[in-house]
């Protein structure tokens, strides 16, 4: 679920508290099954806070279908990254692979990531229309404050993002 809040939490530009490394580290090898589970325990805990938060319930509805919208984002997004390492590994086992085969896929990756990274901050920005200063600090404060728990081995929740 760390892995699933940060991303959201990002991709709304509130907090930062997703780890790149923590993804794999908790992630790597779970079945289809779990990680599901684990983006519906996010999603779940977002609406909760979205609707402590929000003080118009058609405002919060409107606000909890677009952090739907992110979810579906970065699990696509996180799909389609695994399908550009598994063709890295692939490629990785032929002797006479060129570096053209290799920078091909790297750019389509970086491509990838640019676009999710556009349309994930573009619903952020639709969140932040439908919400006042006020509920916007009260959440991100609230998210600063749920993400400090998730932090493995710091001294507290990570900044500078």
């Amino acid at each position: 679920m760390h892995r699933m809040v940060n991303g959201l939490l990002v991709g709304m530009g509130m907090v930062v508290l997703v780890g790149c490394s923590s993804y794999h580290h908790h992630h790597h090898g779970m079945g289809a099954g779990k990680s599901e589970a684990y983006w519906q325990k996010g999603q779940q805990d977002m609406a909760g806070l979205i609707n402590r938060t929000v003080q118009d319930p058609n405002k919060a509805k409107e606000v909890n279908a677009l952090v739907g919208e992110i979810i579906n984002e970065l699990k696509a997004s996180r799909e389609q990254e695994r399908n550009y390492h598994r063709q890295l590994y692939t490629l990785n086992t032929s002797y006479t692979a060129e570096p053209a085969e290799f920078s091909k896929i790297l750019n389509e990756a970086t491509v990838q990531r640019t676009q999710s990274s556009a349309k994930v901050l573009s619903l952020r920005f639709k969140m932040k229309e439908l919400m006042t200063a006020d509920e916007w600090k009260a959440m991100s404060d609230k998210m600063l404050s749920y993400s400090s728990r998730y932090q493995h081995g710091s001294g507290g929740p990570k900044s500078g993002y």
